[in-house]
């Protein structure tokens, strides 16, 4: 058995890949498995740490402005777009899929594409609630559109296609208990726990408002536990922190570069406070934490907002834009939401409804349905 990946771009479409390898790859000893990405893309460095083979197409994205370097490069795309279908063709004569799977990202479009012309089964997946241009453009071909939520059935032509099957989560997510997470973390009174992160690299705008608002939360008495993961940030924050003349760690408030523990400090927290892209939104419906989503404005076609407003439509979530997280706003959302536990548990209980359990169980089953159809 032959199964090819394709995906890139972000995290968010690769780690759904790299879970259904791990799933094909243990119910059926010998499978191969290939991975097809973008030239210089992250999922270059990522695929390799999982143990996987990756290939790469020339690929790149359209500019949606009629400025000149925009139409440039625009027409250098259509170039890539050649380039990219023989480098398809050529992957596909190689390795000889029994099943081609595409998870997001530009990669995947003439990989999937040109799967789907030679009669080869194909799928999508499409981890955000609204589909981007690829996953659109690709649902018109494939045997299957996969999605994370019943509300993202109504944005494809034919909604019959389209199955329900949520977005494959690490296990480590459902390792602990709340209690467990909390103990492993030493952490012994019963004040609630804050997480809050802005992605890997973090964001320089949100980590300025987050100085702000652990000064705050330190001047009152640090009447909740905080871990915050500044990412890149981390080295300025920390010098502007010390510059107010806060120390931080024995009041239980805690800035980390990194938080390489994510599952467990997660379990822990009572609010989770983020973006909204594809994983993380995840990642709270499965393990049902209340949250307050804060979008990237600067993704394409405004995804994460879209991603957030599924949630808070629901009840599941605090959707608050980054233009709001004006001064004192975040701070007293956050503080509010924490000592509220009613709200929590009905944010928890609308998480629930929304959660599709065993999500890689599913896509596992949908897709061999289609390798024996």
């Amino acid at each position: 058995m032959n199964i090819l990946f394709t995906c890139g771009g972000t995290a968010g479409h690769v780690n759904p890949a790299v879970a259904l390898a791990r799933i094909f790859q243990e119910r059926n000893p010998g499978c191969r498995v290939l991975f097809v990405g973008a030239d210089g893309g992250m999922e270059t460095r990522l695929v390799p740490k999982e143990g996987y083979p990756i290939q790469t197409v020339t690929i790149t994205n359209f500019h949606r402005s009629l400025a000149p370097a925009d139409i440039a490069h625009n027409l250098g795309t259509l170039m890539n777009m050649q380039k990219s279908k023989k480098q398809a063709q050529r992957i596909l004569d190689e390795f000889q899929p029994d099943l081609v799977v595409g998870t997001g990202g530009y990669a995947s479009f003439p990989v999937v594409k040109e799967a789907a012309r030679r009669h080869i089964p194909t799928a999508v997946h499409e981890s955000n609630a609204v589909p981007g241009l690829t996953t659109k453009a690709l649902s018109k071909v494939v045997d299957c559109v996969m999605v994370g939520f019943e509300e993202s059935r109504a944005h494809y032509d034919n909604p019959d296609k389209v199955v329900v099957t949520g977005t494959p989560v690490r296990g480590d997510f459902f390792r602990y208990t709340r209690e467990e997470a909390r103990k492993q973390l030493g952490i012994e009174d019963n004040r609630p726990l804050l997480l809050s992160y802005w992605g890997s690299l973090g964001a320089e705008v949100m980590n300025r408002q987050m100085v702000y608002f652990i000064a705050k939360e330190c001047y009152e008495g640090a009447p909740f536990r905080h871990i915050h993961g500044a990412g890149r940030d981390f080295s300025w924050m920390q010098e502007e922190l010390l510059r107010r003349g806060l120390k931080l760690g024995d009041n239980g408030v805690e800035v980390r570069e990194y938080i390489y523990d994510m599952p467990l400090v997660m379990a822990a927290a009572d609010v989770v406070l983020c973006r909204a892209g594809a994983s993380t939104i995840s990642e709270l419906t499965a393990i049902a934490k209340p949250a307050i989503l804060v979008p990237s404005p600067n993704v394409t076609a405004n995804h994460q907002e879209k991603n957030a407003r599924v949630l808070a439509d629901q009840g599941a979530a605090v959707l608050l834009l980054e233009k709001d997280c004006q001064r004192d706003e975040l701070y007293e959302q956050a503080e509010a939401l924490l000592r509220d536990r009613p709200r929590r548990d009905s944010m928890i209980r609308a998480l629930t409804s929304m959660a599709v359990p065993d999500a890689g169980e599913k896509i596992y089953i949908t897709l061999r349905s289609l390798m024996r159809g």
